[in-house]
């Protein structure tokens, strides 16, 4: 089959097909086949142009090393699993207290028993700890896997790895059992 000539009253779908066409060979993964989408795709470049900026970081400006970035996504990590957010906008108590029905003293309650979606501040904190240490323990198994460090390290890390891991389990195990009393029985 012969390829069709442009003739000229089609510029506007000469130019959308174009886009249509760079937009494929770039590989953007946007491969969809919904008409709409593909339209909010093409249509608007056909008559539209991005400015050609020349943006520069400021010469003081330095990346910063892997491990600021991993120490800030950890911290992120921690503040998120440990309800953080939670605490900013109910602002539950740090520590409960309940009275011992027998000799009336009050004694300190970490966790806010049979209320899956309360919490106190110190029962989030910890059990964001427990999940902390595990996530730390699989980042240990995965560097005793690296058969470039010598035996003797990546023995140790694979061990503290696994301690990690098994004590992050049985903790959050236990937390759950103690919040939701019969639970997992």
């Amino acid at each position: 089959m012969a390829p069709r000539s442009e003739h000229a009253g089609g510029s506007a779908s000469a130019a959308a097909a174009a886009a249509a066409a760079a937009a494929q060979s770039h590989g953007s993964g946007f491969d969809s086949m919904d008409p709409f989408f593909h339209a909010l795709r093409v249509v608007p470049f056909a008559f539209l142009q991005p400015p050609r900026t020349r943006l520069k970081l400021p010469s003081n400006l330095a990346l910063p090393s892997p491990m600021v970035v991993f120490s800030l996504i950890l911290l992120t990590y921690f503040a998120v699993v440990s309800g953080l957010v939670y605490d900013v906008i109910v602002e539950p108590p740090g520590i409960g207290s309940s009275q011992d029905p027998a000799t009336g003293a009050v004694r300190p309650v970490v966790f806010l028993p049979g209320r899956v979606n309360g919490q106190y501040i110190i029962e989030g904190l910890s059990s964001g700890f427990m999940f902390l240490l595990g996530g730390v323990g699989i980042i240990l198994l995965d560097l005793a896997v690296d058969r470039t460090r010598p035996r003797s390290l990546r023995v140790s890390f694979g061990g503290a790895g696994v301690a990690a891991i098994v004590i992050a389990y049985a903790m959050a195990m236990l937390f759950l059992r103690i919040k939701i009393p019969g639970y997992l029985w």
